[in-house]
């Protein structure tokens, strides 16, 4: 009888030693076929533009953003014009995300009656984990025309006349939870430019960032540097705005103060008549509202 339990005991501690064996072999094949995860940031910045400038983010796919920029004019302006609140310069404009490294964009200008197509490309992500990258890289261009009549009639006007384009680059970082900087050179080209002295190829140089001050606000700003002797007909001065993101759910609001009247990147980066010390300040406003077009699959259970 004795003997019978020992065998027992024996038989049941090499079942009990192998079991765990057993399980330690299964989760160490469990953990090397689990999935490296790569996690990738996210809202850099909350909208596609900094302040009047563009940012690295798109609309989500299957996403439309409805955009309104708005312009008045200068606060110099004086009371008869009611510091600039008589005078509006505003695009309207669609934006669209194709794919998560995709976006397309159509707009419409006052100024001149200007239609913009656009696609921004996703190059590269900022991301950590299994895979790791620092920045965040876009790619973005435009074309513009111009569909105002001619002011001068008395030389022949060509349709390429009214095309202008834009291309930049745009890297951006976002520091922790707080603070996002974006670096963006530019390039401007105009088939049509005022005099022989002015370039048609324009390149400028800018830099913004984002620095949250509470859970959906924050303080935006921008600067684009426009490079000496390429605009040389009619004075032009470099970029800067500053203003406020307000989050509110599905609105993203934006109020800025900027020296640029011109609300798209081939007027604003090339065509900024206005002096900070000068007083030549214009409040805008952008309201950005997002509609879901097309709804995400939900993966399978």
């Amino acid at each position: 009888m004795k003997n019978n339990l020992l065998l027992l005991l024996a038989i049941s501690f090499i079942m009990l030693v192998s079991s765990a064996q057993g399980q330690d072999d299964l989760l160490s094949m469990m953990e090397k076929n689990e999935t490296p995860t790569i996690d990738y940031t996210m809202a850099t910045f909350k909208s596609t533009h900094i302040v009047i400038g563009q940012s690295i983010e798109t609309a989500p796919a299957g996403n439309l953003n409805f955009l309104i920029t708005h312009h008045f004019g200068a606060l110099n302006t004086g009371y008869e014009q009611l510091f600039g609140l008589k005078q509006v310069n505003l695009r309207l404009a669609l934006e669209y995300g194709v794919t998560k490294w995709l976006g397309i964009a159509v707009g419409l200008n006052s100024d001149r009656n200007a239609w913009d197509g656009s696609a921004k490309v996703k190059l590269f992500r900022q991301c950590k984990g299994a895979k790791q990258f620092p920045f965040t890289i876009d790619l973005y261009g435009n074309s513009a025309i111009y569909t105002t009549k001619w002011v001068d009639t008395s030389i022949t006007n060509y349709f390429s006349s009214r095309l202008t384009y834009a291309m930049q680059l745009m890297i951006a970082r976002k520091f922790g939870n707080n603070v996002s900087i974006q670096i963006t050179p530019s390039y401007v080209h105009k088939n049509l430019v005022p005099t022989s002295a002015d370039k048609n190829d324009i390149f400028t140089l800018g830099a913004g960032g984002r620095v949250k001050i509470s859970q959906r606000v924050s303080i935006n700003a921008e600067y684009h540097y426009l490079f000496s002797g390429q605009v040389v007909s009619t004075k032009a001065y470099s970029s800067f705005s500053i203003g406020v993101d307000i989050e509110t759910g599905g609105h993203v609001f934006q109020v800025f103060l900027t020296n640029s009247s011109g609300v798209y990147e081939q007027t604003m980066l090339t065509e900024t008549r206005g002096k900070w010390s000068n007083g030549d300040i214009f409040l805008g406003f952008n309201i950005s509202r997002m509609f879901t077009i097309v709804k995400p699959k939900l993966p399978k259970e």
